[in-house]
């Protein structure tokens, strides 16, 4: 290994920080992770957690890279960051943090919100948009910052998202990805760039263009690594920056769904279905798509919230019996392995159990109103059933992704390829061939998306001359799952007698359980 060069991904993930250590043909030469807690709770629905833990949890990683791998920073042509999206830190005037960073998961929202321009407000409503835009405001970080902390606020020089706050730890410069920003912020989802100085989003959010990084196409140098940052990391001082995406973007383009006819679907924390287009497209009226991990390029996506934390939650409530077993096997196997074996002894469709996972509400799909549920209960109902269902209802709902993303773009999904840890499942990806109908293919590493900053180094470094041919190169097929047509068959009926008119029967219901209750509100 000491003559190879290779590209460092720092991947800060929900769960971990990893840090990626990729050749030139996308071949995982070492890998170190560190553990993180993934948020604090001071309040019900916040999601907090301390910035600088996310920057020494870099550190760390890097520094135990070194120790393990047998690979010398000399040996790093370049760096690129990629970082779960939507978590925001505040810095002051000397760059450091003024308060914990709020997570992608944090819930809260302020009722104390800028006030836009009479005309504005006239327009929004013309077009029925004034409770998108309010929904957006009520969300936005900024907004809730600026009104419950308007001392912090005032002594806030610069608003960064995570990846920001870590490229700007590694090279002292304020520069972030334009393929990074998804939160509520004042950004231009078509152009890629900050909104114009006329949009409505400045009156929305109460920030000043002062206080947002200098955005870069991924690919692009930002900066180098600085003697601070060499100094706690280990990578050599000097050593290229490059700006690279978001986690889910990134890892769209490390599975090597470059096209619209090929899907990423992503069993991580969220689930997500996404296909990369030129063309600007929004699968759900006036919510934008997001920024590809390729230059100009749009991210077609269609999420589930807490889509794969699911699965955590079943295990923290129900699998007492796979953490055991795990912790005292030895072998290092996972509950979540254990776990496959309760799929194998329940028949698909969970004998008739059927779960809709709208653990979260969103704004439009499904609607605030939303809640989880799960129906079909009979006396034969095991933990191995609802195990089952979970992972169905997950299915059910990105299959139902694919065909609206299907209908807007007009292009049929040809290749599916799947990725994030419940790809590591081969019960979950029989299930998912069988639920699609159409071969599920596992990406060829399990860390696409650190494999998708890869890319984008590579790509600056000149490794390849773009990036349709550097996912070419550095991307591949791992095991391909065909679907089982007796299986398949149910599947189909389940999904389209009974799944798909699932929210619209039990949408009454929850407006009843929100008028009531009083959640969500």
């Amino acid at each position: 290994m000491e003559n190879k060069e290779y590209v460092l991904a720092i991947d800060n993930g929900t769960q971990s920080v990893r840090a990626l250590l990729f050749d030139a043909h996308g071949n995982l030469a070492a890998k170190a992770q560190v553990l993180i807690d993934a948020y604090e709770a001071p309040q019900p629905g916040w999601a907090e957690h301390d910035a600088e833990g996310y920057w020494q949890a870099v550190c760390e990683a890097c520094q135990q890279l070194w120790r393990t791998s047998g690979v010398t920073p000399a040996q790093v042509r370049g760096v690129a960051v990629t970082t779960q999206r939507g978590t925001v830190v505040n810095l002051d005037a000397d760059g450091a943090p003024l308060r914990p960073a709020i997570t992608w998961l944090d819930q809260r929202s302020t009722q104390q919100l800028p006030k836009l321009a009479p005309w504005w407000r006239a327009a929004f409503r013309l077009v029925r948009l004034d409770g998108t835009v309010r929904y957006f405001q009520r969300e936005a970080e900024i907004n809730w910052i600026h009104a419950e902390q308007p001392d912090l606020w005032r002594r806030t020089a610069k608003f960064l998202l995570l990846s920001g706050f870590l490229n700007y730890r590694l090279c002292g410069s304020h520069i972030d990805s334009t393929a990074s920003q998804v939160a509520y912020i004042p950004f231009d989802y078509k152009r890629h760039r900050w909104a114009g100085r006329l949009d409505w989003k400045w009156q929305a959010l109460a920030i000043r263009r002062a206080m947002l990084p200098e955005l870069m196409a991924p690919g692009s140098r930002i900066g180098a690594i600085s003697d601070a940052a060499a100094e706690a990391t280990g990578i050599a001082a000097g050593t290229p920056l490059f700006a690279a995406a978001a986690d889910k973007a990134c890892e769209v383009l490390g599975a090597g769904c470059s096209a619209p006819h090929m899907a990423c679907l992503s069993y991580g924390t969220t689930a997500t279905i996404n296909t990369t287009n030129r063309n600007y497209l929004e699968v759900t009226r006036f919510i934008p798509p997001y920024p590809a991990a390729m230059p100009g390029a749009y991210s077609t996506e269609v999420q589930i919230f807490r889509g794969y934390w699911m699965v955590n939650w079943f295990k923290e409530q129900f699998g007492d019996r796979e953490r055991q077993a795990a912790a005292e096997d030895g072998s290092g196997q996972s509950p979540e392995a254990l776990f496959d074996r309760l799929v194998e002894v329940v028949p698909p469709g969970s004998m008739g159990l059927m779960l809709q996972p709208y653990w979260s509400p969103g704004i439009k799909v499904p609607g605030p109103e939303a809640k989880g549920a799960m129906i079909g209960f009979g006396d034969v109902h095991t933990r191995a059933h609802m195990y089952r269902a979970i992972l169905e209802g997950l299915a059910y709902a990105l299959r139902e992704g694919k065909e609206r993303i299907e209908r807007k773009s007009g292009v049929p999904i040809t290749v599916l390829r799947v990725a994030g840890g419940g790809s590591q499942s081969d019960a979950a990806m029989q299930l998912t061939a069988d639920i699609f109908g159409m071969p599920a293919e596992r990406a060829h590493v399990y860390e696409a998306s650190g494999l998708g900053a890869a890319i984008a180094a590579a790509v600056g470094l000149g490794w390849h001359a773009d990036f349709v041919g550097a996912a070419q190169a550095m991307t591949r097929r791992g095991k391909v799952f065909q679907p089982q047509p007796a299986h398949a068959k149910i599947y189909d009926q389940l999904y389209r007698r009974v799944y798909r008119k699932m929210y619209a029967r039990l949408q009454p219901l929850y407006r009843e359980i929100a008028d009531i209750t009083g959640y969500p509100e």
